[in-house]
């Protein structure tokens, strides 16, 4: 039960990320003070939960798969384990780098172009990531 709660939990957050990041745009208007949304200071706090979460589901199903195929041939299950847990990592660091970043007004070592720029790869990518480990999760497949 606590599976499935956690996949729909990966799955919402998803769908909420995507389409926010999408949406934005068309309702929020930009200028130096206010670049982003406040929705973002709700959101950021869920998705770094979401984050967290999705790495230990694809630790996890990483580990599963490893232990099966020690020697044999490179499967389909190890590529998927794999790619979603490095992944899921990479993306966990650009993201909490990021908002760090965003917290830390003091730090001014990187332009705000970049830092927008790392926000909607980030905001692109991880929703993929999460609906993925979301559907594993609540398949009740990660120990598989």
């Amino acid at each position: 039960m606590l599976n499935r709660i956690g996949g729909i939990y990966l799955i919402a957050i998803a769908v909420i990320v995507a389409v926010h990041t999408v949406a934005e745009p068309l309702y929020h208007f930009s200028d130096d003070g206010q670049m982003y949304s406040s929705i973002w200071s709700i959101l950021n706090p869920l998705m770094a939960l979401a984050i967290v979460l999705s790495i230990m589901v694809a630790w996890q199903c990483k580990r599963s798969v490893s232990k099966k195929d020690e020697e044999g041939p490179v499967s389909r299950a190890f590529l998927t384990a794999n790619t979603l847990f490095f992944g899921l990592f990479f993306f966990g660091i650009m993201f909490f780098w990021n908002w760090f970043n965003l917290l830390s007004p003091g730090y001014v070592a990187i332009p705000k172009e970049t830092v927008s720029l790392v926000w909607i790869i980030v905001d692109a990518a991880l929703p993929l990531l999460w609906a993925t480990t979301g559907v594993i999760l609540f398949r009740g497949k990660a120990s598989e």
